[in-house]
């Protein structure tokens, strides 16, 4: 045996030795009635870190110490446990749950007593009878001993157990075995990860009846269904893709209720993602959805754009006429100048907007990914319905290792006013442009841009001829 192990094995017994001299341990049993202070940071990915401080009286001596009301979804294995003058001999996380099935699974071989209500003899109702049983098989139902009889699935009112098996537990619990060096009081603090704790962002941007400028207003939604109500929490949100290691798919959490705060949170940069701290502890119960105000941001100004998005189309086939969707695209910059400037967490912008009355109607929403300051907003809400667009091919010519297309984008308009239709072509392959009846700025490689103005109940045709050499 080598000197390593020799060591491991003599701590070991060495261990064993203080067990079996000071026999079974006194319990501490520690819940979060006795002053527990908590402080959770919220991720994205649906995980939070849990720190859970409470005033523990510890006896001096081997000690076990049952530490209960955490989250039923706890990761046992990032539990890590701090206190003075104390120190973690073992750590177990007990989740065997007390309920009827892991009831009767404890009695298995074991007397069990059935009552049962059989119909008087002497008259109308019916008689209580408790019959002692033993229980032989859960399997696809029950088999029990009764007297010299063995009986599958005996008819029965309920059951009446002898006690509760020390193994089984009415809520999760972690049970350390320590050695406290000395007797008394002293600070104890849990920290781990668990699951069933997320958060998103969710915004409302309101428009004046112009839809020109107008507020934007954030809210965080969380969501707990991690098994555990935390009281007057300390509560700090991180935005940003944290990595996480999933063996197994993420449990879909239950949306159960709903509560409003109505504060801003303050933000900071943590590395390469971003931290939001709630400025007071707040509750948050288990099957909850809390919201609480992350922003609010009047007079921003807001730029709408009408675009037709070509389609990577087959430049070398020839096309039908088709109509194109006169799409809503929403714009804001996201800086000082414009009332924001502030890091947005990723979430779903719903877009209000104030008719002649000045009652407010939905325009619809869209997502937005997480936007750091100075950078924009886009958001598509849906499709322009006075405004109509049509796509037509008018030539096509093709030779050995080239084709050329000629099309039309013929634009309806009907509203009593001017409008700016953004047509986006994208054409894949080497090309180059023949003709066109508008200017075009160039997107990307494969992409450009023509700025068609179409005046107020009237209409316009962008024509271009396009070369696109074949893919080799």
């Amino acid at each position: 045996m080598s000197r390593g192990w020799e060591t491991v094995f003599a701590v070991m017994m060495g261990m064993a030795g203080v067990l079996w001299a000071q026999g079974n341990p006194p319990v501490v049993v520690s819940s979060a009635a006795g002053g527990q202070k908590v402080s959770l940071t919220v991720y994205h990915v649906g995980r939070a870190l849990v720190r859970d401080t409470r005033w523990v009286d510890l006896p001096q001596g081997l000690v076990r110490l049952e530490y209960r009301d955490i989250a039923a979804q706890v990761m046992p294995q990032t539990v890590a446990f701090t206190a003075d003058q104390t120190e973690v001999l073992e750590q177990n996380y007990e989740y065997d749950l007390l309920s009827p099935q892991t009831l009767l699974a404890k009695f298995l071989g074991k007397e069990v007593t059935l009552v049962r209500e059989e119909p008087r003899l002497d008259g109308p109702g019916t008689v209580r009878q408790e019959v002692r049983a033993t229980l032989l098989s859960l399997e696809n139902g029950t088999v029990w001993r009764i007297g010299d009889r063995i009986v599958a699935n005996p008819a029965y009112r309920e059951l009446a157990f002898d006690n509760v098996p020390p193994t089984l537990r009415d809520r999760p619990t972690l049970v350390w075995l320590l050695r406290s060096l000395s007797g008394g009081k002293r600070n104890v603090q849990t920290t781990y990860l668990t699951e069933g704790l997320k958060w998103q962002a969710d915004y409302v941007l309101s428009l004046e009846q112009k839809g020109e400028q107008g507020s934007l207003t954030g809210w965080v939604t969380l969501s707990n269904t991690s098994g555990a109500s935390y009281p007057e929490a300390t509560l700090q949100l991180v935005a940003g893709e944290v990595h996480v290691v999933r063996p197994q798919p993420e449990r879909v959490p239950v949306v159960m209720a709903a509560a409003k705060e109505a504060r801003s949170m303050e933000e900071e940069a943590l590395g390469e993602y971003h931290l939001y701290t709630l400025d007071r502890p707040t509750t948050i119960l288990d099957r909850q959805d809390k919201q609480v105000s992350l922003l609010t941001a009047h007079g921003v100004r807001v730029v709408k754009r009408l675009v037709v998005q070509g389609f990577p189309g087959n430049f070398w086939g020839r096309q039908e006429l088709r109509r194109e969707p006169v799409r809503v695209r929403l714009e804001l910059a996201n800086t000082a100048a414009n009332n924001l400037g502030l890091p947005l967490p990723a979430g779903v912008v719903r877009v209000y907007q104030r008719d002649r009355r000045g009652t407010e109607q939905f325009m619809g929403e869209d997502r937005i990914q997480h936007t750091p300051k100075d950078e924009q907003v886009k958001l598509e809400v849906g499709t322009a319905f006075d405004v109509v667009a049509e796509r037509v091919q008018t030539d096509f010519r093709t030779f050995d290792k080239t084709v050329e297309s000629a099309f039309e984008i013929r634009l309806r308009n009907h509203k009593d006013e001017a409008v700016v239709v953004e047509v986006e072509e994208t054409i894949a392959g080497e090309w180059e442009m023949l003709s066109y009846s508008l200017p075009y700025r160039k997107l990307s490689a494969f992409s450009v841009l023509f700025s068609v103005p179409v005046p107020a109940q009237g209409q316009a045709t962008l024509t271009y001829r396009v070369r696109v050499r074949r893919p080799a």
